[in-house]
């Protein structure tokens, strides 16, 4: 009988044991993962960007949970010898339409409380001599990190601690008593007095299995990225994004210095046809389903439709991909770029059509579901497990 099962090794499942023994030194503590490894999807597959929350609305849970998360994601890499570097996002305005919206961004991130500046024309070429822009904003305190790597050793200190991790173990059932939980996996089953899920892409489901409707349903979209060619980066000396479009829920095509020196270029963001579909090829017919057959998701790709046709096009057409990219940066040629990473990140909608832009958790009886962690996810990973901990189990 453990006191908490955790059902996901990612970055906010670990971050949540890690917060877990933090608060509670004797607990007994289990994590399954259906994977061979920790962070084998989305915390693995991501920009392994360090975001400081400028985007988020004042007072969301992700607005403070990304600038704490912010501080806590450097000091863990200080503390144990892991890559870091603040190199510092740059946040360019190309057209005139567009300086609007950037001050709106800037203010937001006064009101955010964030370190941020802002760049004149003169000031931007300064920084970055081949980006194109008429005014940007400077967030020094945005980096990179590898997040893989910091899951790996996160998941060593919760197993010195004492935690267990037991990996290639897929929940096929939950059952909830007055008082325990039960937990079946294709191998064995386990008990515990408490459970969380932590299940990222599958969150939806996994709260399903303990009877719990979330009113929302995770639709996959993946991210594709291209590589800059390493003769290419002295193009690139910060993270470089466009002012995101406003009326679409993806920030659009920007430039990342990645912590093995590479510059990736992207994403663009579709749909995916697998829950963890990372390629244009992989293909689940109980995922691609329940998304066609959901009203949430006709009523927003009824909205987006042609950014959405945008985005798809572009996934067909690195010289449409490029043109795109040539916002930022002019000199870009398609042959500068090949095909590199790609990520699936797991949205959760509405039946209304609505994306849930906040952490939202559902409480169950003896469960607790997290059922949409979205980006800044990553970065706030060990402050959404301590904010888990305050909100729900002070005393377990």
């Amino acid at each position: 009988m453990y006191d908490v099962i955790i059902i996901g090794a990612g970055l906010v499942g670990l971050g949540t044991a890690n917060a877990l023994q933090e608060h509670h030194p004797r607990l007994r503590l289990l994590v399954l993962d259906k994977e061979k490894n920790v962070a084998a999807h989305q915390s693995g597959h991501n920009s392994n960007v360090v975001h400081s929350g400028i985007y988020y609305t004042p007072g969301s849970l992700k607005a403070r949970l990304a600038k704490k998360g912010n501080r806590t994601i450097y000091q863990f890499c200080q503390e144990h010898g892991l890559y870091y570097d603040r190199c510092g996002k740059i946040i360019v305005a190309t057209q005139l339409k567009e300086l609007l919206l950037l001050e709106n961004i800037y203010q937001r991130g006064l009101q955010n409380d964030l370190n941020v500046s802002q760049l004149s024309q003169s000031a931007l070429k300064e920084r970055e001599p081949y980006v194109n822009g008429l005014e940007a904003i400077l967030v020094p305190d945005t980096g990179i990190v590898n997040y893989q790597e910091i899951a790996a050793k996160l998941a060593e200190i919760i197993q010195t601690r004492g935690g267990d991790i037991h990996c290639q173990q897929q929940v096929k059932a939950i059952r909830e008593h007055s008082d325990y939980v039960e937990v079946q996996t294709q191998q064995r089953g386990y008990q515990a007095k408490w459970l969380v899920n932590c299940a990222g892409l599958h969150s939806d489901r996994i709260a399903r299995l303990a009877g719990y409707d979330t009113g929302m349903k995770i639709v996959p979209f993946r991210g594709e990225y291209y590589v800059l060619d390493s003769s290419k980066n002295y193009l690139v000396n910060h993270l470089i994004y466009p002012v995101p479009n406003p009326d679409f829920p993806f920030l659009g095509v920007h430039f990342t210095r990645m912590y093995n020196g590479k510059r990736d270029v992207g994403p663009n963001a579709v749909l995916a046809f697998k829950r963890e579909g990372y390629h244009k090829t992989d293909f689940n017919l109980r995922d691609l389903t329940e998304v066609v057959t959901y009203k949430g998701f006709w009523k927003i790709a009824t909205r987006y439709f042609d950014e959405g046709l945008a985005e798809i096009r572009r996934s067909c057409s690195r010289q449409l991909f490029t043109d795109n990219a040539r916002q930022l940066i002019p000199d870009l040629q398609p042959e500068d770029i090949i095909p590199g990473s790609t990520g699936v990140r797991a949205q959760a909608l509405t039946v209304d059509g609505k994306l849930v832009d906040d952490f939202h958790f559902v409480t169950g009886h003896r469960s607790l579901h997290v059922c949409n962690a979205p980006s800044p996810a990553a970065t706030a990973s060990f402050e959404i497990g301590r904010e888990i901990v305050k909100q729900y189990f002070e005393t377990i």
